[in-house]
């Protein structure tokens, strides 16, 4: 694993605009404008190095289905964990089912030695998803960098379409139409656009997709269905909106009421994915495989902030995060000792409670431009290991001010 410097593509900034990535342009503290995409540098893998972190990712989704059975079997962990008691039946239900999911993200902590270690997984609501599947491919083939890249993020998304689908029409007996719902408080166009690719990425399936907006999902109070605004039953929704705001809302509820019901509304992602959306997995994971002797070593000790042992991180220095943070709002890293505050990152989140997790502070890939943390984002798409997407910062924490770095394989400078 390697940083390496490339040279920019003529017109690169309107030709990765045309590839659905409206939202390079970001603004800082103090106003300034600046690229999201870093188009003149790229990190490189060894083919090795790529089938090592495809494995670490299939052995980490395993280990989080074991501990979503683990916290459903006891109510003690969905408490820890702030998982509302109104939705564990349908949580337990929809896990047992087993509906559809179709792709989540870890993030993982490397610097081509070792092992990876899990950060976290987002697992609800991930987004940097066009920039991972569409638009560093095309630079890869254009570029010429690189014999390949670990991509196959596309490809697998129409399957999983395929298979989530066509599976829906056998149990149901006629073929849904797919609305996709994003938020239209986003201003930036990144919810937008990830939406537009999933919907492009259902008509590729061979199936109908409607882009609305989460407003836009209207409540029938007769038969207490939900409807598009063009008074079309929503009967299977893909929605960029985390489930812990969705239950919060006036509608949360009657979305309850409805998933109790035999023919629900089928959600993408399900509601199950509280239990892996939280950071109160990451607790969960290290007391479950602590000693298993190839999951612990993928993972960074971690406690929920309450628990006698996480002064046992002290020591070692901890990163303390919400449990429903969202990028790196509230985070906070904590030197060894456990009485210097490294970085620290502001935000709303942090009443529902936190988990303390070893430090492992971002490894650095200087130049002369100053130091560059990469968190390396690996895809699953339907249940397996899928593409590599990399978000860069200038700092320790990770957040939505950071770049997107494409990737190679096997690179001959």
């Amino acid at each position: 694993m390697r940083r390496l410097y490339g040279k920019a593509r003529l017109g690169w900034e309107a030709e990765i605009e045309s590839q659905g990535l409206v939202y390079n342009k970001t603004t800082v503290p103090g106003g300034e404008s600046r690229s999201y995409w870093r188009e003149n540098v790229f990190y490189d893998f060894s083919a090795g190095e790529i089938d090592l972190l495809a494995a670490a990712t299939d052995q980490l989704f395993g280990a989080c289905v074991e501990a979503g059975d683990a916290a459903l079997a006891d109510d003690r962990l969905l408490d820890r964990m702030h998982v509302p008691q109104s939705a564990r039946d349908v949580i337990r239900a929809t896990w047992d089912f087993e509906p559809p999911s179709v792709y989540g993200r870890f993030d993982l902590r490397w610097d081509g030695t070792g092992h990876p270690k899990l950060l976290e997984f987002n697992a609800d609501t991930p987004t940097s998803l066009v920039e991972a599947a569409v638009v560093q491919w095309a630079w890869h083939l254009e570029t010429g960098q690189g014999t390949d890249q670990w991509n196959q993020l596309d490809d697998r998304l129409v399957a999983a379409w395929q298979r989530v689908l066509t599976r829906w029409e056998s149990e149901h007996g006629h073929r849904p139409r797919v609305h996709l719902a994003w938020t239209a408080g986003d201003t930036s166009g990144e919810d937008w656009m990830t939406v537009a690719y999933l919907a492009e990425t259902v008509t590729r399936a061979g199936y109908e997709a409607s882009i609305i907006t989460t407003e836009q999902i209207g409540l029938d109070t007769g038969d207490a269905r939900f409807y598009d605004p063009d008074g079309g039953r929503i009967e299977v929704v893909f929605k960029l909106y985390p489930w812990e705001w969705l239950l919060d809302d006036p509608y949360g509820p009657s979305v309850l009421a409805d998933l109790r019901r035999p023919d629900a509304t089928t959600w993408i992602e399900p509601v199950w994915k509280m239990l892996w959306s939280n950071k109160g997995l990451l607790p969960l994971l290290w007391q479950r495989y602590e000693h298993d002797p190839v999951i612990s070593r993928l993972l960074l000790p971690a406690y929920f902030a309450d628990d006698p042992r996480a002064v046992e991180l002290n020591e070692s220095g901890y990163a303390r995060k919400p449990l429903l943070g969202r990028e790196g709002s509230n985070v906070e890293l904590v030197a060894p000792g456990g009485q210097e505050v490294l970085a620290g990152r502001g935000g709303r989140y942090g009443a529902e409670g936190w988990v303390v997790q070893q430090l492992a502070e971002l490894p650095d890939f200087a130049g002369p431009d100053g130091p560059h943390h990469p968190v390396l984002g690996t895809w699953v798409v339907d249940g397996e290991a899928a593409g590599l997407g990399i978000r860069e910062s200038d700092g320790l924490i990770t957040d939505d001010l950071s770049f997107f770095v494409p990737h190679t394989i096997d690179f001959r400078s």
